[in-house]
Parts: C-alpha cells; structure tokens; sequence
C-alpha cells in the first residue's frame, strides 16, 4: 500500500482542481497564469540582478544558475499541460484538414488518448504490465526515490533564519524542487483527457493549435503596403 501513497495524493489533487475549476472557473484560470507568470519573472528577475551583481558590484548569488534552471524546467513542465488547456500548443494540421470531418474528428481523438498515453507512462509506466509489457520506472517511482533518500540540491540553500527556526539542513532537498515532475504529468493527462472529452463532444476541433502561423500571415499580409 506504500508503494500507491503518492498515486492517491495524485488524485486526489486532480478532483480538487476539478472541483475548483467548476466552482471558480475564472479564478483557477487566473491562478495558472499568475503562476507562469511568477515562475518566468523569477527568471527574469535573478537573471538580472546576478549581472547588476557580478558587473556592478564583483559578487553574485552561486545558486542563481541552478535557481533559474529549475524555475525554467518549472516553466517548461507547468506549461504542458497549460498549452493543451489553452491551445496553444503548435503542430502541423496539413494531414487533419485534408481529410473529411468523420476523420478529422477521430484523428483528434486518437492525438488527444496519445497525449493522456504518454502522461501516464511517464508518470508510472507500472502499469504497462498488464499488456504484457515488461516496463518499470517513472516520475512517481523517481520522486519517491529522493524523497526517501533526502538528499540536498548542489547549490540551492534555506536561509540561515529558516534552517535556525525549523532545524533544515542547509541545501533545500531535491525531492522538494522535483516535485514538479509528478504533479505535472498528472496534469498534462488530466488536460488530455478534458480535451478528449471536448472533442468528443464536439466542442474543440483538435488538439493543437495548427493556424496560428497561417492567421498570423493573413493578418499582417498587407502591413508592408503603402
């Protein structure tokens, strides 16, 4: 039963999102930007003051380069399941649009299931077994891994304050900043399956947003006239 502990977490987080984002839809949608938007300005913002630091005044913070590799694969992975949510994500749509509807329709179907697919294999791929599949491994599987060992980032430190009143070891833990990789991927599945349902129901058309190149060209076409 120790082993399903972080699989059960998992869903129950996903049923609360679910459960927000029809109580408050506008306010969870709000959330997840604000969220990308505070990892991306971190960034932004540690970028900036290493050079004002290092240029300005000869020191700098050591963590700053592995603080803003893990906020940018925070970005990365946060953002997966963002674009799919949104549909924003890019891909090319040549074949799609060639084919009849009936088609067209099944084929975003089967693009949205490979989605969810791929999610849940990287996030246990346990339960490929069951298919015969001789497979083990995945994000929870790596997550439960560092937690049990508990150990400590290269560069990334508590502040002194914090190690004194809550007695931390110095280097924040890994499985704190990997954290992350679980949550993720279950969302990336959950916003699949959502975009499943919504073509299904017919109310998206696909999966990925194949227009948005084209749409941009038309509407700039004529920005060069006189």
């Amino acid at each position: 039963m120790a082993y399903y502990w972080p699989h059960l977490y998992l869903l129950f987080f996903i049923v609360i999102i679910w459960v927000l984002e029809k109580c408050f839809p506008k306010a969870m949608e709000r959330a997840e930007e604000n969220l990308l938007i505070i990892v991306i300005s971190s960034i932004m913002a540690v970028s900036f003051g290493q050079v004002i630091a290092r240029y300005g005044f000869n020191t700098g913070w050591d963590a700053a380069l592995e603080f803003n590799t893990v906020a940018f694969s925070w970005l990365i992975l946060l953002g997966m399941s963002y674009g799919i949510k949104t549909g924003i994500h890019l891909g090319v749509d040549i074949v799609i649009n060639a084919v009849p509807k009936p088609v067209t329709k099944a084929l975003s179907l089967f693009g949205a299931f490979a989605a969810i697919m791929y999610g849940l294999i990287l996030l246990d791929s346990t339960w490929l077994s069951m298919l015969g599949i001789d497979a083990r491994g995945g994000a929870i599987e790596y997550w439960t891994k560092m937690f049990k060992i508990g150990i400590g980032t290269e560069e990334l430190r508590y502040p002194v304050f914090m190690q004194e009143m809550f007695d931390l070891r110095p280097r924040v833990q890994r499985w704190l900043v990997l954290i992350i990789l679980p949550i993720s991927l279950a969302m990336l599945s959950y916003r699949s399956l959502q975009a499943f349902i919504d073509i299904a129901r017919g109310k998206r058309d696909m999966l990925i947003s194949g227009h948005e190149a084209q749409d941009l060209v038309n509407a700039n076409k004529d920005s060069l006239k006189d």
